[in-house]
């Protein structure tokens, strides 16, 4: 299964706005404004409501989200997503699936980070647990596409949004087998990757708080 990257991001945006409940399921409005929000969105978009309706009716024809009929008090239309159901996910795995169709390929240390208001890690072993488990699937809904431009850990990313992204090359050797898993990493190597990560976190909350300063007046 390979999605549109429209609906890409309205998927990702419903499980992240799932795992993060303010007002959940999402009206076709506040869908609107998740998808194109400044903070933790690699593009940036700007869709208009016609695109993410479009977006919506081809992820409910894949059976991947579900409408929610006005009710108590409710006079419109919500919509939420079914990924955990349809595919058998848990939250950890959809919170590090959202990342990925949200942001694009990203290290280990970095889906720690910007997963941790989804789901706990204690530590990037265990984000890479889940990782591999993605990986293993009958149909991998994750893969490790190597090093990006002055980087020196892996990344990873998820076929679901369709990433061209070549993987890294099989290792030498006559038998040998290419592991989907990130070498491990001495604990300086980690701490910079976490570093690296928090630094980015960081400059996604500041963004968001000059937006809220905006739009109140400030």
């Amino acid at each position: 299964m390979q999605l549109s990257t429209e609906c890409a991001r309205v998927l990702g945006s419903l499980v992240e706005k799932s795992l993060t409940p303010q007002q959940y399921p999402l009206t076709i409005n506040a869908l609107l404004a998740a998808c194109n929000q400044t903070s933790n969105r690699e593009p940036v978009v700007g869709y208009d409501e016609a695109t993410v309706q479009s977006a919506l009716d081809e992820l409910r024809n894949q059976h991947l989200i579900r409408l929610v009929l006005p009710s108590h008090g409710r006079s419109v239309v919500r919509y939420r997503h079914v990924l955990d159901e349809a595919l058998g996910l848990d939250e950890r795995q959809c919170a590090i699936l959202a990342m990925l169709l949200l942001r694009g390929a990203q290290t280990v240390g970095e889906l720690r980070t910007r997963s941790e208001r989804m789901a706990r890690f204690s530590g990037l072993a265990e984000v890479q647990h889940e990782l591999d488990l993605l990986h293993g699937r009958e149909e991998p809904l994750a893969v490790n596409v190597g090093r990006g431009p002055g980087q020196k850990e892996e990344r990873w990313a998820s076929p679901l949004a369709g990433t061209d992204e070549p993987a890294p090359p099989p290792a030498s050797g006559a038998g040998a087998v290419a592991s989907p898993s990130v070498a491990p990493q001495d604990p300086a190597d980690e701490l910079r990757a976490e570093m690296a990560a928090l630094r980015s976190e960081v400059a996604d909350l500041r963004r968001a708080l000059q937006e809220l300063r905006t739009s109140l007046g400030g």
